[in-house]
């Protein structure tokens, strides 16, 4: 059975406290099995008799709407792009900035549906400076913060602001390499 990742966005933040006992439960009770998870942010891998992407995708919406009582935006990752995700940015020409491997540099990463639409990219661009860039890959942004989150003039509102149009889920790169060992095949 293929393994999959799934970021559920807005798990214990905003109220919508779920302990991951009962999230595991829940995903056993729709059919995936090998279920575990991550962090108490909505981190979890598993595995699933379907490779469609989106029927997989609807089905844990759907039935975490019906168990907890409000939508869960739901983003899938295989562990094999989850391993890419995480090497993003580490080396010179990736399209990082050229102050990415600074101790004091933060880079979280915003997982969308699909490919990032002309109309958040340009939305993105517009609040780049020299403390935010933003950068792209696959079915990611990658926000890089010269500084801590709380140091950039986005934080507080102005990026969730242009987000609120485009389905995202965000994760702190650090805790994405803390993930992909767990979810890798051994030797993988």
């Amino acid at each position: 059975m293929p393994p999959h990742i799934a970021l559920l966005r807005g798990i214990n933040v905003g109220g919508h406290r779920v302990k991951m006992d009962r999230l595991r439960g829940l995903f056993v009770e729709m059919g995936f099995e090998e279920v575990s998870t991550f962090i108490t942010s909505g981190n979890l891998h598993f595995s699933s008799d379907t490779t469609d992407a989106g029927e997989i995708r609807k089905t844990i919406e759907e039935g975490l709407a019906r168990a907890l009582g409000y939508q869960v935006e739901t983003f899938l990752r295989t562990p094999d792009r989850l391993a890419e995700i995480a090497g993003y940015g580490a080396t010179a020409g990736s399209g990082a900035p050229e102050w990415r491997a600074a101790d004091e540099a933060a880079h979280y990463v915003l997982f969308l549906h699909g490919p990032a639409p002309e109309a958040l990219r340009s939305a993105l661009a517009e609040l780049e400076s020299d403390t935010d860039r933003f950068t792209f890959d696959g079915h990611e942004a990658h926000w890089w913060i010269r500084g801590k989150m709380s140091e950039s003039p986005l934080f507080g509102g102005g990026l969730e602001r242009v987000l609120r149009a485009f389905p995202n889920t965000m994760r702190n790169m650090n805790t994405l390499r803390r993930i992909v060992p767990k979810v890798s095949p051994p030797n993988g």
